[in-house]
C-alpha cells in the first residue's frame, strides 16, 4: 500500500428539501385545510478515525465528498425522507486542516473518533406549519436551507511512541528491521528511506511503536533533500531516538545539523525526551569508539549509548532506555509494585 500524508478534499453537505403547499380536497369534505408536508432534512458529512489505516492514499482517487440533499415534503402532510450523510474514515492521528492548510479544524487522535464537518441543510415548512386561527388557507412555504460546500485538507501524523531521527545512512531502518518485524527498506546509498515506517519492538515482555522517517540534512527547514515534511510523524512521540553514524568523520556536527534542524522545525521537537546513541559500533576500534563517544556525550550533555544494529550489539540496552524514558514498566515490575502496594497499611487518604 502507498503512502501518502496530505490530501485535499471537497466536501458538500446536502441540502434540505423545501416545504410542500397542498390542501386537503376531498369529496364530501367542506373545510379541507392545508396539509403540505416539511422538507427532509439534508444529510452530513463525517469524518470517523478507524483502526489498521495508516495512510490517506484512499484520497488520492476520490477526492469529492457528497452528502444526499433531502426530500421535498408532500401533500397529506408527508414530511420529505432525509438526504443519507456520508462518511469519511481516515486513520488515527489525522488532522483536519482548513483550506489556508494552516487553521486545525480538528486533531483525530483515538480510533472511533467522529466529528461533522459540514452540516446538512434543515428542511423548509410545508404550509401545513403556518396555519392559525388567522390565517387558516396560508398559501406559502419555505424553501430548505442549502448544504455547506468546502476544501479541507488531511494531514496524517503517524502515532508512535518513539520517532527515529539522524543522518541518512545513520542506520535507522536497520535498526527498525533489527528489533520489529518491520521489513524497511536497506541499502548503502542516502535517503534508502522515503516514507515512514512503522514498526513494533519488544523488550523485557513489553512492546511499543518506532516510527522511522526519512534521514534529514542540513538546510532541511529549507526543503533541502526530502525537507522537513516528515518531521510531522514524530510531533506525537513521547520521546525520540537520534542515531549517529559512529564512521562519520564529524559526529559532533553530524550530531549538531539533527539539533539544528529541529529547533528551526519547532513544534517543541527539540525539546521532547531524547536519546543519542553512537551507531555502528562494529566498525570501530575500541579506543576510537570512547573518543568519539566522550566527544559526543559532551554536546548532547548526557550520556551516550553505543550500538551497532546490524550487529545487534546494544540494542537491547537501547531498547530498555527507550522503555524507560516513555514510562513503560515490564510484567515484573508491575507485579513488584502491586505487591508494593498491598503491603502497605490502610489508610482513610
Amino acid at each position: 500500500m502507498k503512502f501518502l500524508d496530505l490530501a485535499r478534499v471537497h466536501i458538500r453537505s446536502g441540502g434540505g428539501g423545501s416545504g410542500a403547499v397542498s390542501f386537503r380536497r376531498e369529496k364530501y369534505i367542506e373545510y379541507g385545510g392545508p396539509d403540505g408536508g416539511n422538507g427532509g432534512r439534508g444529510g452530513d458529512v463525517i469524518v470517523e478515525t478507524v483502526e489498521g489505516l495508516n495512510t490517506l492514499i484512499d484520497f488520492r482517487y476520490q477526492q469529492h465528498f457528497f452528502a444526499k440533499s433531502g426530500q421535498g415534503g408532500m401533500g397529506k402532510q408527508r414530511t420529505g425522507k432525509d438526504g443519507d450523510s456520508i462518511t469519511l474514515r481516515v486513520p488515527v492521528g489525522t488532522e483536519i486542516l482548513d483550506e489556508d492548510q494552516e487553521t486545525v479544524i480538528a486533531d483525530l487522535t483515538e480510533p472511533g473518533q467522529r466529528i461533522i464537518l459540514a452540516k446538512g441543510g434543515n428542511g423548509g415548512f410545508g404550509n401545513m406549519h403556518f396555519k392559525s386561527a388567522t390565517n387558516q388557507a396560508p398559501r406559502r412555504a419555505n424553501p430548505g436551507q442549502p448544504g455547506v460546500e468546502r476544501e479541507i485538507w488531511l494531514r496524517l501524523k503517524l502515532i508512535a511512541d518513539v520517532g527515529l531521527l539522524g543522518l541518512p545512512n545513520a542506520g535507522k531502518s536497520t535498526f527498525l528491521a533489527a528489533t520489529s518485524n518491520a521489513r524497511p527498506k536497506i541499502a548503502d546509498y542516502p535517503f534508502t528511506t522515503l516514507v515512514p515506517n512503522l514498526g513494533v519492538v519488544g523488550v523485557d515482555g513489553v512492546e511499543f511503536v518506532v516510527a522511522d522517517i526519512p534521514g534529514l540534512i542540513a538546510g532541511a527547514h529549507e526543503g533541502r533533500g526530502i525537507g522537513d515534511r516528515f518531521l510531522g510523524h514524530v510531533e506525537r512521540s513521547g520521546a525520540l531516538l537520534h542515531l549517529v553514524d559512529g564512521t562519520a568523520e564529524d559526529v559532533v556536527e553530524d550530531y549538531q545539523t539533527i539539533i539544528t534542524e529541529l529547533e528551526m522545525y519547532g513544534e517543541g521537537l527539540v525539546d521532547k525526551p531524547r536519546l543519542t546513541v553512537l551507531n555502528k559500533i562494529d566498525a570501530l576500534a575500541p579506543d576510537d569508539l570512547e573518543i568519539r563517544r566522550k566527544a559526543l556525550s559532551q554536546v548532547a550533555g548526557s550520556d551516550v549509548l553505543a550500538m551497532s544494529g546490524v550487529a545487534g550489539i546494544g540494542t537491547t540496552e537501547v531498547l530498555r532506555a527507550l522503555r524507560d524514558m516513555i514510562g513503560l514498566k515490564s510484567p515484573e515490575e508491575l507485579a513488584a509494585q502491586e505487591e508494593d502496594e498491598g503491603d502497605k497499611p490502610w489508610s482513610p487518604v
